[in-house]
Formats: C-alpha cells, structure tokens, sequence
C-alpha cells in the first residue's frame, strides 16, 4: 500500500508561486484590453454588413493593427446595441422608430438604397402603382393585360433567399407574413429565382414579358426601370424618399466615441468609403 505524505513548501516557494499565478492573470488582462483597444465592433443590419465588412477591410489596410469586427444581427438588434454600448456601432437600414427616437443615438446616414423594378424595353407598361407591384410578385395578377398591357403571361424573376435585395424588397413592397416569431415571404412560388442582381437583369433583358428588380446602382439601357406611383427611381428621389421602394443605410453611436471608431465613421464618409459603397451597389451619400 502506498501511503501519501502532505509535503509542506517553503513560505518564500508558495509566494513566488502566487506571484507568477496573478501576473499570468495580468497579463491576459491586459492582451485583452489591447485587443479591445484595437478593434472597431458593429452590429446590427445584415443589409448593411457587407457594406461594412467592405469597408472594414479597406480601413484595415490603412490602420494596420486595427480589426474591424462585424455582425448581422438585424436592424433593431443593432439599434439596441448602439444604445446599450454593447457594439461601438449599431448598424441599421431603416429609420428609427418610435421610442428608437429618444434614445439620443447619433445617425450617421452613409448611403441609401434604391431597389427599381424593371421590365424588358419592348414592355409598353412605364408605371405601376406600388399595391400592382405586390400583387404581381404575389401572385395575384398574372397576365399584362390586367395592368395595360399586351395579352401575354407575366414572368415574375425574384432573388435567391438570404438575399439583401430580396430581403429589403420583400420588406418594402410588402411581400413578407409574419408567423410567430419569423417572416416568411409571400413571392409568387411560379416566381423565377435569378442568383445576383446581374442575372436578374440579363434574365429581364432576354425576356420580353419578364418583371424583375435589381439595386439602382445596376440600371442600364438593357432594361427599363419603372416608375412607381408616378415617381422615376432616380439617385434624387431615392434621396428624398418620394420613391418609395428605398431605405437608408445608418450607422449608430451614442455619446463619445473612441479615436479608432471617428476615425473608421470618417473613412466611410470618405472619398474611398463612399466609392465602395457605390460599387456595392448602393446610393452614396457623398
């Protein structure tokens, strides 16, 4: 049988042991705060993510040692975060609402979106009303002529699901249903799925009874963009809000903010950061 004997440790090893234990501990603490010190975290929007993460790698590239971190979470989410600190910036793609207003967060409008609805040019139809549109994606009208036009079936062309596009269409021409706690959407299940804005626009542009929608940005003489209620989806409209099928891109703070988040809002106000955004597809601000 063995027998185990409790060894006693001289004061000065127990001491030199505690010491080497709560500096280890130090230390972490401190790569910790170093890290945090070198980060630059968002949240929120996941339309505006992408934008974001772009963005963050350019910004990454002059700010060496700075990570940008991004997360979708969801417009509300990233409201949420802004005001509670929990993300040095929310990000959102919609306008605050309600009591969202006095929570005293700084919007930072950076771009605005603009999503047109585009028919083949040999389509004699120039305008819709925005409630023709839905039914159209619905479902409900199926045939041209129902809305002034040839006698002729309407080929609807929708985007893939988990799409930014699709997902603020859907949004805003009122093509989602709420069940529980998701939103599921109510696009025509006959609807042609297109992968990217440019597929859409070259299904659109080889099909001559096709009704589609790509980001503003894509718009070309291939195809024809839409007037919605009487209103062109133009850069100044979708500025202005008067065409409806649009939202804006917000990042938000509250109260001071750290060096390395000024400096990252100022490089997505900059000449770099807004020609990214246009590239995106986005309506730049500046």
């Amino acid at each position: 049988m063995s027998i185990l004997k409790r060894v006693k440790l001289p004061l000065f090893l127990l001491v030199l042991a505690s010491s080497v234990l709560l500096l280890s501990g130090c230390g972490a603490d401190s790569s910790d705060k170093a890290s945090n010190n070198n980060s630059v975290t968002l949240a929120g929007s996941t339309s505006v993510t992408p934008y974001a993460e772009k963005i963050g790698k350019a910004f990454e590239l002059e700010n060496k040692g700075v990570m940008v971190d991004v997360q979708g979470l969801g417009s509300t989410a990233g409201i949420k975060a802004a005001n509670e600190n929990t993300a040095d910036i929310g990000m959102s793609s919609r306008d605050l609402e309600g009591e969202e207003k006095n929570l005293g967060l700084d919007e930072h409008v950076i771009a605005h979106e603009g999503i047109a609805v585009i028919t083949n040019p040999k389509n004699k139809i120039k305008n819709l009303e925005m409630e023709t549109i839905t039914k159209i994606f619905k479902g409900d009208i199926k045939n041209w002529k129902e809305v002034g036009g040839d006698d002729q079936a309407i080929i609807v062309i929708s985007r893939e699901a988990g799409s930014g596009t699709r997902g603020a269409f859907d949004e805003l021409a009122k093509l989602e249903e709420k069940k529980g706690d998701k939103k599921l959407s109510i696009v025509s299940q006959d609807a042609l799925i297109a992968d990217g804005n440019g597929s859409v626009k070259q299904n659109v542009a080889g099909k001559e009874n096709a009704i589609g929608y790509i980001s503003l940005g894509y718009v070309d003489d291939a195809v024809n963009a839409l007037s919605i209620d009487g209103v062109e989806p133009t850069v100044e409209n979708v500025i202005s809000k008067s065409y409806k099928i649009s939202r804006p891109f917000l990042l938000l703070t509250k109260g001071e903010v750290s060096e390395k988040t000024r400096a990252y809002l100022d490089f997505v106000m900059s000449e770099k950061g807004q020609a990214i955004i246009k590239e995106e597809g986005a309506v730049p601000v500046k």
